[in-house]
């Protein structure tokens, strides 16, 4: 079974390229033409939200290297273990509101003291595949779409944050429980 989903996976994404192709080879759509221009649109997308990368990216960057999200991380720490989570996914969950990339380098210290099979371990995996990057994404795809009223987004984004976040707590106490 496993073998049949590796080939089929393999095998998907051509598929789906030939089937666009031909679909607008029959419509008689100038296919080349048509993909130039979208990628001409795209890169404009991204010069224009190029600065808000760098910005989220430095910014993150700066507080991770200044100790204040290890020092914040501790000080809430005390507070959310009483309720399940270690002291030592603080930060990344922090961070991870703003850069998946910069949460990878703490999964990576996380995984290298703790383990990958550890409750820490097991927990940080799945918060990584249960959040998102809210300000990243907000920041991102709002500006590309020129959108300037967000109405209830991050106030939802912060729930289903912290939704994700008492969902994976209560899946590694599973996994790693029994």
């Amino acid at each position: 079974m496993a073998n049949v989903l590796a080939n089929f996976s393999n095998i998907i994404i051509p598929v789906l390229i030939f089937y666009i192709v031909a679909y607008g080879l029959i419509n008689k759509v100038k296919v080349y033409e048509e993909f130039i221009g979208g990628a001409k649109d795209g890169l404009k997308t991204v010069i224009g939200i190029l600065p808000t990368l760098v910005g989220l990216m430095v910014g993150v960057g700066v507080l991770r290297a200044s100790g204040f999200m290890e020092f914040f991380g501790g000080m809430l720490g005390k507070l959310t273990e009483k309720i399940g989570i270690p002291a030592d996914i603080v930060p990344l969950t922090l961070v991870k509101m703003f850069s998946s990339s910069a949460a990878t380098g703490l999964v990576l210290d996380i995984f290298k003291t703790h383990g990958t099979d550890s409750y820490i371990g097991m927990l940080t995996s799945i918060l990584m595949s249960c959040t998102e990057t809210i300000f990243y994404t907000m920041s991102v795809y709002f500006l590309a779409a020129r959108v300037t009223k967000t109405r209830y987004t991050l106030a939802g984004a912060l729930i289903s944050m912290a939704a994700g976040l008492f969902a994976s707590v209560a899946l590694a106490g599973i996994i790693v429980g029994g």
